[in-house]
């Protein structure tokens, strides 16, 4: 009986440790999305879908992946609802300051500063 259950233990001690990392960031549908961006489908199906993907990962608290916030910022901007992109893209400039310089060139070029 004790070798059994030691063997138990053991066996579950060792498929504990094959569980997978978590990782760093939540996707959910985000690559799905791009995809679809650059397949030309939807605008507004690809924003609910991005929106509705957003609320999962932060009911996960989960962090959100480089980009993310970008992607939606240019579907924003597409569909005419350029407040909605500033928002997106200043979000994606706090939350990833390595996109900064991209992120205000999309900003000055959506405000028609591009020469």
């Amino acid at each position: 009986m004790n070798t059994s259950l030691a063997a138990l233990l053991l066996a579950s001690a060792m498929l504990a440790g094959c569980s997978g990392p978590k990782t760093l960031y939540q996707w959910e549908g985000y690559q799905t999305q791009v995809n679809q961006y650059f397949k030309g489908e939807s605008k507004e199906a690809q924003v609910e879908a991005l929106e509705a993907d957003l609320q999962k990962i932060k009911a996960k608290n989960g962090a959100v992946p480089p980009g993310y916030h970008a992607q939606l910022g240019l579907l924003y901007s597409s569909i005419g609802k350029d407040d909605q992109m500033v928002r997106e893209f200043e979000t994606e400039k706090a939350l990833f300051p390595e996109s900064a310089t991209y992120m205000d060139m999309l900003l000055k070029n959506a405000k028609g500063g591009a020469q």
